[in-house]
């Protein structure tokens, strides 16, 4: 079985027209790729950001008539939009082999690896975390995370008590777990983050005994003596005093979820409680970690 698939180009003004038009036409599924170079950073929860232009494509299958489809989309759509029509075929195939092949073992430093469950560990003797694709913020791909699991790897965490606030889909609880901290509190504001946590934790083997999962306001204020914080840098900046309290004294911070235009801002946050260490980049990214003075 074939499929066709109808693209076009279109600012945020037109997306909600788009999308009703190709739904009209028969459309089996709708997909939205960024048309220029506009990054679209981890939004709050119940937020559905959208680029400023998209190229949107629609997938029919083979009972359409390509001819008649584009025929009818170029007299349906707004004139502006119809120089950007395209169509093309795609053959059947595998999509579960095809999505799965797209992901694979990732190193994230010397002794640690990101595998997904389908895969066999590169390095047997090696830490792995069994993690797949999902809708949760932190797969291990994104700069900032692995900013995070480079330090995690580099810095011996044995016998901690950790938190990891902002814990997305539990990647640095369940890292820190497997090299060797003795509890770890997964903390987010969003619930379905926790759930992706509290599932990504068993899938890994993790004793529910050694993690907490909550949001910010059940977190408990006893002192720790390591605080990630993989977030974005507003709460970062507002949440300073937070942390500093949360650490015991000489405890450590890292902080990410940076840009490099932000990083003097956050400096500037955190010195008043922290020593700072020279900062980690990678791409427009930064890390930077701390002792608590």
């Amino acid at each position: 079985m074939a499929w066709w698939r109808f693209s076009l180009q279109c600012t945020a003004d037109d997306l909600a027209t788009v999308e009703a038009l190709l739904r009209d036409a028969g459309a089996e599924s709708i997909s939205l790729a960024d048309a220029g170079d506009e990054p679209l950073y981890e939004p709050l929860p119940g937020d559905s950001p959208i680029w400023q232009e998209s190229v949107v494509s629609a997938i029919f299958d083979d009972r359409a008539d390509p001819d008649a489809l584009q025929q009818k989309l170029l007299i349906t759509l707004p004139s502006r939009l119809r120089d950007s029509l395209r169509r093309d075929s795609l053959e059947e195939q595998d999509w579960e082999l095809a999505y799965r092949d797209h992901f694979r073992p990732m190193k994230c430093a010397d002794g640690l690896w990101i595998v997904p469950t389908w895969c066999t560990p590169p390095e047997p003797q090696a830490v792995s975390i069994r993690l797949d694709p999902g809708m949760a913020f932190g797969t291990g791909s994104h700069p900032t995370t692995a900013l995070c699991l480079a330090w995690l790897a580099h810095h011996s965490i044995a016998d901690c008590d950790v938190i990891d606030f902002g814990c997305g889909s539990g990647i640095l609880a369940i890292a820190a777990c497997k090299l060797g901290a003795r509890r770890v509190v997964a903390v987010d504001i969003d619930p379905q983050a926790l759930e992706s946590c509290r599932a990504n934790l068993d899938i890994n083997g993790i004793d529910p005994a050694r993690v907490q999962i909550c949001a910010p306001g059940a977190l408990e204020s006893t002192p720790v003596d390591l605080l990630l914080a993989n977030i974005l840098a507003g709460p970062l900046i507002e949440l300073a005093p937070r942390f500093a309290a949360l650490l015991h004294h000489g405890g450590r911070i890292l902080l990410s979820g940076i840009l490099k235009t932000q990083l003097k801002e956050i400096q500037s946050a955190y010195r008043p409680y922290f020593g700072l260490d020279p900062a980690n980049y990678r791409e427009d990214w930064v890390s930077i970690g701390g002792t608590r003075k």
